[in-house]
């Protein structure tokens, strides 16, 4: 009889519905903190000259003049909360999906388990393990079992079976892993951009204050030139923070998905070896 096709389990779709709930408020709760510490941290009256908002910042006080950067700043720490929150998250899926161990040494204790033909074992390792990796290595030693309890079954069609069976569990597992990553890849875009943004608004305010008739403003002068390079600064940081956050991602999940496939062709060629 032929397997009937594996659909999505409830676990996985609660999971799945879970982790667009968490990176929906997480968007959200980031843009309230980025507001809240841009007018309660940086706005603080003590910041300022006279202890007024409108005034200058005090001489040498950063955080007076961050608020003074204009609106695009809570909109930009936002977004720099935001790669650290998605960043921190991705990293402990990621060491939940490695299992308890060590990733490589579990591949080569299943290996080693497999040439002595000691499955039971190998499956033992697996549940101690735990994590995705273990998850996809335990579907496809299940499968050599039950093909091998079959001796009637063609040997190569056999092994068909145990590739596409750990092929499968794979496309179930690892979409997890990459879940949110997307996030980290449009932040990069983004923070430029906001920055970009920043930049140009206080550009415009700097040419204000030298188009007024007279001598120009220098307050206004100063504090359009240090909106632009403000902005630019924290834009480029959150966007810099997001590149390194998602590349060190991607190897993690690279390297887990080459320990699968070492794994997985293990167990197939193991079968094909004595099974000729």
């Amino acid at each position: 009889m032929a397997n009937a096709p594996k659909t999505t389990s409830p676990a996985k779709q609660e999971s799945g519905n879970s982790g667009n709930l968490f990176a929906s408020l997480s968007i959200v709760i980031c843009f309230i903190i980025g507001y809240l510490i841009w007018e309660y941290v940086m706005g603080n009256p003590s910041n300022f000259i006279d202890g007024k908002q409108e005034n200058q910042p005090l001489p040498g006080n950063y955080g007076g003049m961050v608020y003074h950067a204009g609106y695009v700043v809570p909109v930009l720490l936002g977004l720099f909360l935001m790669v650290w929150v998605f960043a921190i998250e991705r990293f402990i899926v990621i060491g939940k999906a490695s299992g308890t161990g060590n990733v490589g040494n579990f591949v080569r204790k299943v290996q080693s388990l497999l040439k002595t033909g000691s499955i039971d074992t190998a499956i033992a390792e697996c549940d101690k393990q735990k994590g995705s990796v273990a998850n996809v290595i335990k579907a496809g030693l299940l499968k050599y079992k039950d093909v091998e309890a079959n001796p009637g079954l063609d040997s190569e069609k056999s092994a068909l079976a145990i590739q596409k069976e750990i092929e499968e569990t794979t496309a179930l597992e690892m979409p997890m892993l990459e879940k949110n990553l997307n996030v980290l890849a449009t932040l990069v875009s983004i923070g430029t951009l906001t920055g970009l943004l920043g930049t140009v608004t206080g550009m415009i305010k700097a040419f204000s204050a030298l188009a007024t008739g007279g001598a120009p403003d220098s307050a206004k002068l100063a504090n359009g030139i240090s909106e632009a390079l403000i902005n630019t600064a924290t834009g480029i940081a959150t966007s810099t923070f997001a590149i390194v956050m998602y590349n060190i991602l991607t190897a993690k999940i690279d390297k887990l998905t080459y320990s699968i496939d070492e794994a997985g062709f293990s167990i197939v060629q193991t079968y094909a070896a004595n099974h000729k």
